[in-house]
């Protein structure tokens, strides 16, 4: 059995964190599927989807890592080619890629204690972002 979810979400960008974690165990709690997978994608190429700890502490320090790896004021080719501001942002999404898959059992995303499913929407300004979920199973 195959259940196809649209979540969207309204985003600030600028490496703002979304927990999906409680919305992603609601959908998975409506679904039929009591054993499986979820595929979590997010369209857009400028926003990512991972796994993290969802604390202050390392939201900042993602975003500093973030800083290092592909800072906001760096030349892009993509901002030269296209006359935009984003080339940083395509970049970081790079990094964390638009979609994982997470296990589900009795009906629950199996994650480990700290875990949370997380939106990161790197873009240069709001959006509203699309997150697909894709339940796989029994």
């Amino acid at each position: 059995m195959i259940d196809t979810r649209h979540l969207t979400y309204e985003t600030q960008g600028d490496g703002q964190v979304i927990d999906l974690t409680a919305d992603l165990n609601r959908e998975l709690e409506d679904s039929d599927v009591s054993g499986g997978t979820v595929t979590i994608f997010v369209t857009g190429t400028t926003v990512g989807i991972t796994i993290m700890e969802y604390e202050p502490g390392l939201v900042e320090d993602m975003k500093t890592l973030m800083g290092r790896v592909a800072p906001r004021d760096a030349s892009y080719r993509h901002d030269i080619l296209n006359n935009d501001d984003n080339g940083h942002s395509h970049t970081r999404a790079l990094l964390i890629g638009p979609s994982l898959v997470v296990p589900v059992a009795d009906g629950s995303p199996m994650l480990g204690t700290w875990q949370r499913v997380v939106l990161v929407d790197f873009d240069s300004h709001p959006r509203s972002r699309n997150v697909i979920l894709q339940i796989m199973g029994e």
